[in-house]
This record gives C-alpha cells, structure tokens and sequence, in this order.
C-alpha cells in the first residue's frame, strides 16, 4: 500500500456506470464501488459488521449493512454539496463482511478488532456498516492503536456510556464507558450529538459528564442551527484525529423508522448531513454508521439516510486522502 502522503499509485477503479448497467443491476457493493479483491488495497475500504446480538430491545441491525448497500445503488459519483468526486480522489472499495460469532459477545468484539487491525494495518481508513452500536467498541481499539486516543463525535439518540446491562459489560448501551475507561479516547474531544430522550436517571448524565463527553441535544440543533453546531464541533475536535461514530436513531423515527430503540424529536436526515458536511475539515480517521435495522423500515426510508450519510463521511475521509498526496 503507498503511503496516503506519498503518490497514488494509479487512477482509483471507481463505480459501475450507471448510464451503460442499470442500478438495480449486479451485486450491491456500496455505491456499486469495486470489491476490495478487485482492486487489491484501498485508501477507504467500507466494510460490514453484521452483528445485533449486543441489542436491548429491537434487533435486526445484523441486516443493516446490506440494507445500506442496497439503497447506496442510488448514490452517484460527485458529490456537489462538497464539491467533490470522492471515487476518483482516493480508492474506495468495500471490503466485503467481518464475521462475527453471534453467540458469543466477548468473541465477536475480538473478532471485529482483529480484522479491523488487518484493514487499518494495510494504511486504509474505514467506513464500517453496522450492525448495532457494541461495534464501536473493537472499531476504537483498532484505530487507537495507529493513532493514539482519538477524539469521537457521537451522533445518537442515546449516552451509550451505561455501566452494564444484565451485568453485561459489552452491549450497544456500553461501548463508550467501556472505550474511556480503557484510555483509547481523548477526553478533551469528546461530543454527543442530538441526544434526547428519557433516562434511567439523572446520574446517567452526570456519569457522563465525568467521562469527558459534551452534549449537543437534538432540541439545540433545532434551536441554534446547524452551522453554529457545526463549528462547535470543529472546535471541540480541533486537529486530533478524530472518530465519527453514528447511530441512525439520532434521526428522528419520521426520518429513520428501520431502528432498535427510536426516539421521538430526533434530527431531520437534511441536519444530519449538513453537520457532517460542517466537519469536513477535520482529521476524520475512520467511522462507522449503526442500527439501521430494516425489518422495521419502509420504503428504504432509513437505509437511504444511512447510505447518504456513509458517503458523506467517505467523501470527506477520501478529500483528506487526496489533500495529503498534494
């Protein structure tokens, strides 16, 4: 793999063409991108993660990547709103399923580090498709051991930062508890985004509160607007390599119906993507997007969402990419 600061090595492969083969046609890779065996290595390698057994309520997130590949068939090759055609900047692939023992937690989370310290090892960023938010968890690990204790910008309709559940340590409502207290992120960068909803209890927030983290409420970003969050969030983060991690239930259940645990007065998809867009420049290191659980969807209505704010995060990571190579 050339080094992302050194010269690419060729052209990147990009998506099938769309005016020649129709979108519905061929297998769904994300955008109708290359597989990663086609290409070799990648710059960006989306990969999915289907695994729910971490859910609370819900489940079906299992089937959430594939639900986003599907709808992703819709996306095109520029980007307007970032003004960029993030398939020729940098090679994005997908990089097929990691897959992970559904009846086993401890052995899943091992399972999903490892394969992602393959990945990241052959110097590609990832854009990973979950599968339910225990992910987060093996996803951080990986990435902190290339690039120290990363920032995270949390884009949820919950903390994720409980104790236990059931007296489970690993769960989706933990990861982020779990990821403080093993020291793999910097706690002077770390946000909530569009949180709401009711809590067990009042500690939940203060426990919260003393891990780091930072809230921005649904109800803020319907109030102060979409750019001042975003700047907010820019200078939070600053220039620390920086991980996005978003649960599709920061969207309101109008916006996203296909999840395990909705909330009502969430974000509309048009915020969602417009703060990520806010965020283009800073050091996005790698992402997830999680929960997407098309059995409780309709008309792709979620998995649509989903697929547009994966591209979004991969135009920026791909933008980064190219910058870096001059």
């Amino acid at each position: 793999m050339t080094p992302q600061n050194g010269p690419a090595p060729r052209e990147p492969r990009g998506p099938v063409d769309s005016s020649r083969i129709p979108r519905y046609a061929g297998p769904a890779t994300f955008a109708r991108l290359p597989r990663l065996d086609e290409v070799g290595t990648a710059d960006v390698a989306v990969v999915g993660v289907p695994f729910d057994t971490g859910v609370s309520y819900r489940p079906g997130a299992r089937f959430g990547g594939n639900a986003i590949r599907e709808a992703s068939r819709l996306l095109r090759p520029y980007n307007p709103a970032q003004d960029a055609s993030p398939f020729a900047l940098a090679q994005v692939a997908d990089a097929g399923d990691i897959a992970a023992n559904p009846f086993n937690i401890d052995e899943a989370v091992e399972t999903i580090e490892g394969a992602a310290d393959d990945l990241l090892g052959t110097g590609a960023r990832m854009m990973t498709l979950g599968g339910d938010h225990t992910i987060a968890l093996p996803l951080l690990r990986s990435v902190a051991k290339k690039h120290g204790p990363v920032a995270l910008l949390h884009f949820d309709a919950h903390l994720d930062t409980w104790d236990t559940y059931f007296g489970a340590e690993y769960t989706h409502g933990t990861p982020f508890r779990r990821a403080v207290e093993e020291g793999i992120l910097d706690t002077e960068a770390l946000s909530h985004v569009g949180t709401r909803g009711p809590l067990y209890g009042k500690k939940d927030l203060t426990d919260d509160e003393k891990m780091g983290f930072g809230i921005v409420t649904s109800a803020d970003v319907m109030r102060r607007g979409v750019d001042e969050i975003a700047d907010q969030l820019r200078q939070r983060v600053g220039d620390r390599p920086l991980y996005i991690s978003i649960d599709i239930d920061v969207l309101d259940p109008a916006h996203a119906p296909g999840t395990g645990t909705p909330e009502a007065g969430g974000l509309t998809s048009r915020e969602l993507l417009e703060i990520i867009r806010g965020l283009s420049s800073c050091n996005l290191v790698s992402a997830d997007l999680v929960e997407v659980a098309p059995a409780y969807d309709h008309a792709e209505i979620t998995s649509v969402a989903a697929s547009h704010a994966a591209y979004e995060l991969t135009t920026i990571m791909s933008r980064q990419i190219a910058a870096s190579r001059g």
